[in-house]
């Protein structure tokens, strides 16, 4: 896909730009959305959708059944979210994705699905996190493929920053978990290190983490695999 080149920005290694919003780990791209995406949205998106608010919110108010609540950050077209929300029903789900083809594709097949334990915010993943999620709510949160941001001078936009890893690790219930995959090694390592300094956080395997069952192989994932390149996984739990 297309991507816009970021224009005069600073470094920010510990992530300060992308928490004051200045810098952000994606771009806004025009993709095309389908007439199903289109209708799902416009037809489903009240029972899906949850509007921003610069306020914390009751995430039990948000669905029918009260269960822990695992966050995903940028799901893409969701479809390993939904699989994972229909496998693992004993979790809630709130999924975070900016693009609008991706937000009424997931809407689309958890309608399919049935799944009463889906709901989405169309907005900026470190605006929702500081906003709208109290600390200590989150039992899981996981980061599947995040743009990798390969060129150098492009790093201060990567999402797994110092700042932005600890602001996650507050959200986290004690024993809650963050789940990291990349199909880049330098950024795997280079989130490793990051996550590694959070004092937060604890390394639940001692390096990188063995293929959770449960997560689901995506056409992303198996695209990467035909290419060569490798799956790499971190898996870390809340002090």
């Amino acid at each position: 896909m297309d991507r816009a080149e970021p224009q005069n920005l600073d470094p920010s290694p510990d992530g300060r730009r992308l928490l004051d919003g200045s810098v952000h780990s994606y771009v806004l791209r025009s993709g095309r959305m389908t007439d199903a995406q289109r209708r799902s949205i416009e037809m489903f998106g009240p029972d899906f959708l949850v509007d921003y608010r610069e306020e914390e919110i009751d995430l039990a108010t948000l669905y029918a059944e009260r269960k822990p609540l695992i966050l995903e950050i940028g799901f893409g077209m969701g479809q390993a979210t939904w699989r994972i929300a229909r496998d693992r029903p004993r979790f809630n789900y709130l999924g975070i994705e900016v693009h609008t083809p991706g937000v009424g594709r997931l809407i689309m097949d958890a309608k399919a699905a049935g799944l009463a334990n889906i709901k989405i915010v169309q907005h900026d993943a470190i605006e929702v996190l500081r906003s709208m999620i109290p600390d200590g709510s989150l039992a899981g949160i996981h980061v599947f493929y995040p743009d990798p941001w390969p060129k150098k001078r492009h790093h201060k936009r990567r999402l797994m920053q110092d700042g932005v890893i600890r602001l996650m690790a507050q959200k986290l219930t004690r024993e809650g978990y963050l789940y990291f995959v990349t199909d880049i090694e330098e950024y795997a390592h280079f989130s490793k290190e990051a996550l590694d300094r959070c004092e937060l956080l604890r390394n639940a395997f001692g390096g990188f983490a063995p293929r959770q069952e449960w997560r689901p192989e995506t056409k992303f994932e198996r695209h990467a695999k035909n290419s060569g390149r490798g799956g790499f996984e971190l898996l870390y739990t809340r002090l």
